[in-house]
């Protein structure tokens, strides 16, 4: 039986042929089938430190996959396995706010999944809107209010491919609850310093306002970033599973807005990155087994 992410190659009409270009050259270097994709967000490269007999593929090597201008992105494809899992990790992605589309920003996702995923962990770097989080801290994303998919900037926007997934998908538990209820389970377990709260997509690169934090608290935010939204989507889309954990880079308290640059972010994450790594390392196997017990 034909599974959801397998992509017909040989149909011209396919909207996803460049899908299937770029998983051949990623064959070509390592044929390994990967069933669990990690998407390392800034500041989070290191976490790719996890794989063993690692084979690195830069984007340059790949085609059509957008690469990111932001300095904490490598930019590579890194294959191997982690607690014994085979898997693939994005090490850096593209933004939106690059002048990337959103379809583009997706790209990777698109590819690990036709490399034969069934599970998909989203990492970020985020400022914290809650005033109970703190720097360092990890939050098991429990939902998301995608701001520019809102205003008309959607990954699914144009034809719709219905091998891949439907036309209209229902984005309800975009954030697979028993993945969450295993993060939360390890997290606790591991004494590390999580919670489980609401994201928002800002397209950036522009920090926000002490008026746009109020109005994201409002709204029922906990966390604000300018990625990850899309990649959950288009995961969601084809029926890969997710887990999404944002990293506390700093605070974002609508009225004492920290003076931010990307370094200080960068700073921020030092601190924290050690946690989701742990996560990442203690959470693989379970994720393996839970999807081979569906």
């Amino acid at each position: 039986m034909r599974r959801k992410t397998d992509l017909d190659e040989t149909d011209p009409s396919n909207q996803f042929r460049p899908v299937a270009r770029a998983v051949e050259a990623v064959r070509r270097r390592d044929p390994r089938a990967p069933v669990v994709g990690l998407v390392l967000g800034s500041g989070l490269g290191g976490v790719a430190d996890l794989v063993e007999d690692a084979v690195s593929v830069p984007y340059e090597e790949i085609p059509d996959m957008p690469r990111s201008t932001v300095k904490s992105h490598a930019g590579r494809l890194v294959l191997g396995t982690i607690s014994g899992v085979p898997c693939v990790v994005m090490q850096g992605r593209a933004h939106f706010y690059e002048g990337h589309s959103m379809a583009d920003t997706t790209f990777g996702v698109r590819v690990m999944q036709a490399l034969g995923i069934h599970t998909l962990v989203v990492t970020n770097a985020s400022g914290g809107i809650n005033p109970a989080y703190r720097a360092g801290d990890m939050m098991i994303i429990s939902d998301h209010i995608f701001l520019p998919g809102m205003a008309g900037h959607h990954p699914l926007r144009g034809p719709n491919d219905d091998s891949v997934g439907e036309r209209f998908p229902a984005i309800v538990d975009a954030y697979t609850p028993s993945l969450r209820a295993l993060a939360r389970k390890h997290s606790a377990e591991a004494g590390l310093p999580w919670h489980e709260g609401v994201y928002v997509m800002v397209s950036g690169p522009s920090f926000e306002t002490s008026a746009e934090l109020h109005f994201l608290r409002v709204v029922g935010a906990d966390a604000v970033g300018m990625s990850t939204c899309a990649e959950v989507i288009v995961a969601r889309h084809a029926g890969t599973r997710v887990l999404g954990v944002s990293l506390v880079a700093n605070l974002a308290f609508p009225d004492a807005p920290e003076i931010l640059t990307h370094e200080n972010v960068l700073v921020g994450m030092q601190a924290g990155a050690v946690h989701v790594t742990s996560l990442v390392r203690r959470i693989m196997p379970d994720l393996a087994m839970s999807a081979a017990n569906k």
